[in-house]
């Protein structure tokens, strides 16, 4: 590593309304490193990165690029110095062509002045071949699955010369496989003296990527330690401040499965997929349900809920097939869902925390027409209580909290309605380690009180952690059934997922 720092922020502070969020913070980035960026929610990573992208602008501290102080009082200013953010919510056009977004607004241009396509064409083909990656330049973005999108966010950052990348949660919708292949996109860029400030929750993939760690918490710097004196065990420590890892261990429960299922599938089919899928969930059970991208995961959610009509098939509550043909069914007898996007799915932005709590409790709340004002507020309360939602106020609009935050107010909001099944697709992604913990004890809590949790989760270990029962699906079936006994470990369950490819 370079003895200069590429990017050097120095005793950066940053208020709002007069809450403090940064206090005395400095991080550095050396040339060709990958720098990773952790810290809970709420702990000051985005405004930290926000201001290096110029969104933000510091109260107090300094940035140097290269040695130079600089000024990065805008998008514009952090670009012509090299800064590029790769959005976690992609900011590419769907309806423009791979290398059209690439070159969008700095086209090449004929002698006449006219759009130059075949040009464009060719600079990305070019670009492209440089990282790697075989992606049709004419191809429209729409087209392309998540971890292409996402590759061609880093060729137009590599396009406009940036230097420094900067990746929120890079492989939050990424299967394991393209999650490799980007890893593999890193090194290359390493390799070409690129920066990457890599900010995530998922810390084995520290562990994989990361030169170094920088951990803040409650807006404050706590350290920068190399990736190669931590194992996983000593970074939660080192985020946290003491060690969570025994939530996410598996606990043994006795689920009484002899009685009629709480909830059943009967050879239920969709256009979306699924086909013939046989479910039994008991009261006080937990099955995780697994499977590759495209397996049928989401779609089994959607179906349970209502969102996606049934072409052949039953659903039974306590033995008694029930109609769902739309999710107000679904909360009427006792289903609910935590989508996997809780921001454009589980949420309304832009409304209160107290809003969005009671957002599916309208009708009861409703007296002659007019809300109950003080009835709503009263149970927003409780559920603020009871998940320990950090928020300034009820009247705090959601769009404010962190992730973690934002996911317990779904939670919430589904809980307020008293259900007796939960379907819980991707209920942890994008929260911090204690989050996690947290989120996974409520599940559990939930189970024992006689709830039914249906789980769905890409991440293996929070399967392997909470489930009692485990199906890996494969193209819309299940694929095979096995306890959560028979599974000896990650790698074990990996295999069983790999198999049903």
């Amino acid at each position: 590593m370079a003895t200069r720092p590429l990017v050097l922020m120095t005793g950066i502070a940053k208020a709002f309304s007069g809450v403090t969020v940064l206090d005395d913070v400095s991080f550095d980035l050396q040339t060709g490193e990958t720098h990773a960026l952790l810290g809970g929610n709420g702990a000051g990573k985005s405004t930290l990165m926000k201001i290096l992208e110029g969104v933000y602008k510091r109260d107090r501290g300094t940035i140097e690029i290269a040695g130079e102080p600089v000024e990065l009082g805008s998008p514009e200013a952090a670009r012509r110095h090299g800064m590029a953010m790769i959005f976690q919510e992609f900011s590419l056009v769907p309806t423009l062509t791979v290398a059209q977004n690439i070159y969008l607004t700095r086209e090449a241009r004929t002698r006449a002045g006219l759009l130059d396509d075949r040009a464009v064409e060719r600079q990305a083909s070019e670009l492209l071949a440089e990282l790697g990656v075989d992606i049709v330049p004419r191809i429209e973005v729409r087209r392309l699955g998540a971890a292409s999108r996402q590759l061609v966010e880093i060729a137009k950052a590599l396009s406009q010369d940036a230097r420094v990348l900067i990746m929120d949660e890079p492989t939050a919708s990424l299967a394991r496989s393209e999650v490799e292949a980007l890893f593999r996109i890193i090194d290359r860029l390493k390799q070409r003296g690129i920066s990457i400030i890599y900010i995530t929750h998922r810390l084995e993939e520290v562990m994989a990527v990361a030169d170094r760690v920088t951990v803040l918490r409650d807006g404050r710097l706590v350290g920068t330690r190399p990736t190669s004196e931590l194992d996983v065990e000593a970074l939660i420590e080192f985020i946290v401040g003491s060690s969570v890892g025994q939530a996410l261990d598996h606990r043994e429960r006795s689920v009484d499965r002899s009685g009629t299922p709480l909830l059943s599938l009967r050879a239920v089919s969709t256009s979306t997929g699924l086909d013939g899928i046989d479910l039994d969930l008991h009261a006080g059970e937990i099955v995780g349900i697994a499977g590759l991208m495209g397996s049928g995961r989401s779609e089994l959610a959607r179906a349970v809920f209502g969102i996606d009509a049934l072409t052949a098939g039953e659903i039974h509550l306590r033995g008694e097939r029930v109609r769902i043909r739309r999710p107000a069914d679904a909360i009427e007898h006792g289903i609910v869902l935590v989508p996997e996007d809780r921001r454009t799915q589980g949420l309304v932005l832009s409304h209160s925390v107290e809003r969005n709590l009671t957002l599916a409790l309208l009708r009861r709340l409703s007296r002659g027409g007019l809300l109950d004002e003080g009835e709503g507020a009263g149970i927003a309360e409780r559920y603020v209580a009871r998940l320990g939602i950090r928020t300034r106020s009820l009247d705090t609009p959601v769009r404010r909290l962190s992730g973690g935050n934002q996911q317990k107010v779904v939670l919430a909001k589904w809980l307020a309605t008293e259900p007796d099944v939960l379907i819980l697709d991707e209920p942890t992604v994008g929260v911090d380690i204690n989050t996690r913990s947290e989120i996974a004890d409520l599940v559990r809590s939930l189970a024992d009180q006689g709830k039914a949790v249906l789980m769905i989760s890409s991440e293996l270990a929070e399967v392997l952690a909470l489930a009692d029962r485990i199906l890996v699906l494969r193209d819309g079936r299940i694929h095979r059934s096995v306890g959560r006994a028979d599974v000896a470990d990650e790698p074990d369950l990996h295999r069983l997922v790999q198999e049903a490819a």
